[in-house]
């Protein structure tokens, strides 16, 4: 006669294993299912990341002949100007910088003369020096739509 210890304890092993593969099913499945929507969701970013990249092309292609034109003048910058520009624009640092493709961690260091604007940048600077303010909010609307 089997010792009742054993058999005992063999069949709380026997129903723990049950249970846990039962509940490692569901645990696998829902990491699958996750794993799935995960790989979905980055080729949704890599699409729209193309989508902004080819918006961005277009906008910066309709600025660059002003942008051209005003390279090959001289242009002076001054951080002064800089910041009463974007104050009169009534723009943060981040939304100027869109308008003239950097970051606003650029304008705010440019602001405070600690770097200074290649000569492609100072185009762009004077192409948006030139815009009014319903333009420049127009442009960045654009922008935010693309």
């Amino acid at each position: 006669m089997p010792n009742v210890a054993t058999v005992l304890k063999e069949e709380i092993s026997r129903i723990a294993r049950k249970e846990i593969r039962k509940e490692m099913e569901t645990l696998k499945k829902n990491s699958a299912q996750h794993r799935r929507d995960i790989a979905s969701l980055k080729r949704k970013n890599t699409r729209l990341e193309r989508k902004v990249a080819l918006l961005e092309s277009k906008i910066f292609s309709d600025i660059t002949p002003e942008v051209k034109e005003l390279e090959e003048t001289k242009l002076r910058f001054t951080a002064k100007g800089l910041k009463s520009q974007r104050q009169r624009l009534g723009l943060s640092a981040n939304d100027y910088g869109k308008l003239v493709g950097v970051s606003g961690l650029t304008i705010y260091n440019w602001e405070k003369g600690a770097t200074r604007p290649r000569k492609a940048q100072l185009a762009r600077l004077a192409a948006v020096r030139k815009m009014g303010k319903k333009e420049a909010m127009a442009y960045l609307d654009n922008l935010k739509k693309g």
